[in-house]
């Protein structure tokens, strides 16, 4: 029996398989998770929100600093800038507007992530500087775009899939001029590092850097060091 043409024949048939095999690895990592969660959001978007009325920008990363912030989703428009993070989790959501910390259920177990509506906080100050408009233009919106489920009352602009069309079309009050928006647009097209793999490494240094315990925090407010305190009693304690 010739074993050399079995074998080749199979790794032939096999050969087939490693593409598919690949291709779900990579949509099923983190990295492939957080894309699609974007590119559908993009999607919905380009659906729902007309585009001379809503400009949109993604992956905006702007300087801080304390060094860069990255945000996922900017929609300026005559009736306030919003301002959009995305969450492509799965399963249960537990949180609240003033818990640290978010719980994520799934097959039984239980994962801590950051409270989204924090996380954007950030992103605000940067494009409030950055712009230089007043704090009630700017609208903190999170979207979560995977297969979940709230499972404790959210704020109105913490949304899902869609929602989030629904929570930007709400504000129908203009506070900026056309004329206003041309040069907001422009203001932040010129003020963004340039959306480069470059930048994004450069990014993601920075956030490792933030991240180890003895890196010094400063307030996005007005640049003072912060301190890290342990809450000792209430909902927050730890």
């Amino acid at each position: 029996m010739d074993l050399s043409h079995i074998i080749t024949r199979a790794w032939e048939a096999f050969h087939w398989f490693i593409p598919p095999i690949l291709l779900i690895g990579l949509l099923n990592s983190r990295w492939g998770k957080g894309h699609t969660g974007e590119l559908r959001l993009r999607l919905f978007a380009r659906w729902h929100l007309d585009k001379q009325t809503y400009r949109r920008m993604h992956n905006v990363t702007l300087n801080t600093i304390d060094g860069t912030t990255q945000i996922d989703h900017v929609f300026i428009s005559p009736y306030g800038i919003f301002v959009v993070e995305t969450k492509n989790i799965s399963g249960w959501i537990f949180g609240s507007e003033k818990q640290s910390q978010w719980t994520q259920r799934l097959y039984q177990k239980t994962f801590k992530f950051q409270n989204p509506l924090r996380q954007n906080y950030k992103h605000l100050k940067a494009l409030e500087v950055a712009l230089g408009v007043v704090t009630e233009y700017l609208h903190s919106v999170i979207v979560f775009v995977g297969a979940s489920s709230f499972k404790t009352d959210m704020p109105a602009n913490v949304t899902q899939g869609k929602g989030f069309i629904r929570y930007i079309k709400s504000f129908k009050q203009p506070v900026f001029t056309e004329a206003e928006v041309d040069a907001l647009v422009q203001t932040l097209r010129t003020g963004r590092l340039s959306p480069s793999l470059a930048t994004q490494r450069a990014h993601l240094q920075n956030l490792k850097r933030r991240n180890e315990p003895t890196a010094e925090r400063k307030c996005p407010k007005c640049g003072s060091a912060l301190l890290i305190r342990t809450v000792k009693l209430g909902p927050n304690a730890g």
